[in-house]
């Protein structure tokens, strides 16, 4: 059998740690996977003289100044951007690199998986045996409820950092920025949702909200939400092809009835940091909306 064959064969089910040895046998250069929070999954035990594969076993994560190096020559950049794997070639890394996405299965970014150019030097056959080794990985991990929650949470916390103007370090932050925006083409919309009866007990409202978060990711799977204050954020792209404003949540009008949930949508906007300014513009559309007491449950900022 060729590599990528043998990459295929691979058994499921025996965990990540027992699919990078096995990958290791086959590929024979130094494989690891980290969390999208930078932090170490599994990696083979293949000692090398490469700074950042020292820093990571040792540490279990990268430290800032590594990040800060990565971010600046745009190779995480270059990660966020690749459809499923990238070749890295960069005179500030040791040695090159294969990089690869790993998604979990609501198709969001869980991880990313890294081989080393050490022992034997890449050509064809050996980075598109990665790629499998990828989506491998990706079979691996679609029942673990970890990688499932760590991608919803991650975006959440990152949403939520955007909205606080929490960022101080944009070089630090850029990368991320960069993996919440990786789904997402063209321009964004920022849309809040309200619950019409607020006036419970608080922690009675914050699981409200989380239970309709959840109802509402249920029905458009394509976009990032978080529970930010006493509303539901959501994030949305013109990617959706449905998606046109007011139009494309017209057809859900009746779910919003029936459910007592207002919503609010900012103009459209590209740039991840400006979050907030967005945020703004759309509970001034809710606000101004709810204020004229019509039949209406959606509000674009448009409109006011």
């Amino acid at each position: 059998m060729n590599k990528i064959e043998q990459i295929n064969a691979f058994e499921t089910g025996r965990g990540i740690q027992y699919i990078l040895d096995s990958a290791y046998d086959v590929l024979c250069n130094p494989i690891y996977m980290v969390d999208v929070n930078y932090n170490l999954i599994a990696y083979t035990d293949t000692p090398n003289d490469d700074r950042i594969w020292n820093e990571l076993i040792t540490a279990g994560t990268l430290g800032l100044e590594t990040l800060e190096l990565l971010a600046n020559e745009c190779i995480i950049e270059d990660i966020a951007n690749a459809n499923k794997t990238v070749y890295l070639e960069n005179d500030k890394l040791q040695y090159n690199k294969a990089a690869g996405h790993i998604f979990n299965r609501d198709n969001l970014g869980a991880g990313v998986i890294i081989m080393t150019e050490y022992n034997t030097p890449f050509d064809e056959e050996i980075l598109s045996a990665f790629e499998a080794l990828a989506d491998k990985i990706e079979v691996e991990i679609q029942d673990n409820d970890y990688f499932t929650m760590l991608a919803m949470a991650y975006h959440e916390d990152k949403i939520n950092l955007l909205l606080d103007g929490s960022v101080i370090n944009p070089v630090f932050y850029n990368p991320q920025a960069h993996i919440l925006y990786s789904d997402f083409d063209d321009y964004l919309y920022l849309a809040v949702v309200h619950l019409m009866q607020n006036d419970i007990y608080d922690h009675v409202h914050q699981n409200r909200l989380v239970y309709y978060k959840s109802m509402l990711k249920s029905m458009f799977q394509s976009f990032k939400f978080s529970v930010y204050g006493d509303s539901i954020v959501m994030l949305m792209s013109s990617k959706n092809r449905f998606f046109n404003g007011l139009q494309f949540f017209s057809s859900h009008s009746g779910l919003f009835e029936e459910n007592r949930l207002c919503m609010g949508i900012s103009e459209s906007f590209e740039n991840m940091y400006e979050l907030r300014k967005y945020y703004d513009q759309a509970i001034a559309a809710l606000t101004k909306g709810m204020e004229r007491k019509s039949d209406r449950r959606i509000f674009l900022h448009d409109d006011i």
